[in-house]
């Protein structure tokens, strides 16, 4: 039986790139089974440029609100689950993988499933626009005994990733559930990631490479940044890492995380910039409740706000649980629980 393998694109209002994006992956050496997009409310006429004929031939899932990019890539997860894939190969719209990233990524899963190799995910060598890695994984915490043997195949266990070109399992799904939607942006990858290699490592496939085009290079650094949409956004990412390091760290890490913030909020203060540092304040007082629920593949989702375009023999029909062959588009609304 054939792995189905499907491809996912979380795109926001970048058109130009999400077209690059789907070349590079419509051009692989091992094209893909399947391809959806997740269009996250774009306003930049992202959604008429997909309602053209060019892209007739690729699910389209465009969300009436945007529900940042953890509810971005919790969708796009879910969609693929439904369509059936056996393998779900999820990236953002300024990922644009080297034509033979996917068949590197088949390799090595085939190589670790044939020497019985768990293995929770697989991620690709991510470069930035100036040649640098960048969105690199951790190694895993526990090494497999055998680690080193992998080696020549470029192949390194790792914990923590981003979703940068990742190959995720159907089964890793429906073992660990899919990332937290709650968590809005910043640090879902991070939190999923950690959740599904407690037991298997994921592995980095350092033969996949991909260009992160549009990565930051200086990192996410609120005392630079001028963008006032991105520095709304900082609650966010200082209340997912404070959840983070509470949930997988150890204890002194976790206070180790909170004085860091403490001593933002001073440094921004001394600064004058109070308007930083109640943002960093307002992201430490929501970690105190922040205990979001992980959602399972089985959980109630509001398909409400999905609006779907569907190839000519891809269209989904609620009560059989299958994709009708008869439609050529559809818009689907309404609240069901999968199974």
């Amino acid at each position: 039986m054939m792995t189905r393998v499907t491809a996912v694109v979380l795109t926001y209002n970048r058109k130009e790139l999400l077209q690059r994006c789907l070349d590079a992956i419509q051009a692989q050496t091992r094209p893909c089974d399947d391809l959806l997009i997740i269009n996250n409310a774009s306003t930049d006429g992202t959604r008429e440029m997909l309602d053209s004929e060019k892209f007739s031939a690729i699910k389209i899932y465009s969300l009436k609100k945007n529900v940042g990019a953890a509810g971005g890539f919790n969708t796009g997860f879910r969609m693929a689950y439904d369509n059936g894939a056996d393998l779900i190969w999820m990236m953002d719209d300024d990922v644009i993988p080297e034509p033979d990233a996917l068949e590197k990524l088949l390799d090595a899963d085939a190589l670790l499933a044939e020497k019985g190799v768990g293995r929770s995910y697989l991620v690709s060598l991510a470069y930035s626009n100036s040649g640098r890695l960048t969105n690199l994984p951790q190694l895993a915490d526990k090494l497999p005994s055998c680690w080193p043997i992998y080696l020549e195949h470029g192949l390194v266990a790792v914990g923590f990733s981003t979703f940068v070109s990742i190959l995720v399992p159907r089964d890793t799904l429906e073992k660990y559930g899919l990332p937290i939607s709650s968590m809005f942006i910043w640090g879902e990858d991070a939190e999923f990631t950690l959740r599904v290699t407690r037991e298997e490592p994921g592995y980095l496939v350092g033969g996949s490479k991909v260009a992160h085009v549009r990565a930051m290079e200086a990192g996410i650094d609120i005392l630079a940044e001028t963008n006032s949409v991105r520095l709304s956004y900082y609650r966010y990412y200082v209340r997912n890492n404070i959840f983070l390091a509470l949930k997988y760290k150890t204890r002194r890490r976790f206070i180790s995380v909170l004085a860091v913030n403490a001593w933002l909020v001073m440094k921004l203060l001394v600064k004058g910039q109070f308007h930083k540092a109640n943002i960093v304040m307002e992201g430490m007082v929501e970690s105190i409740r922040f205990r979001p629920v992980i959602e399972t593949v089985s959980s109630v989702y509001d398909y409400s706000n999905i609006e779907m375009t569907a190839p000519k023999s891809d269209v989904w029909i609620e009560d059989d649980n299958r994709f009708d062959t008869s439609r050529s588009d559809m818009a689907y609304q309404g609240t069901r629980r999968l199974s």
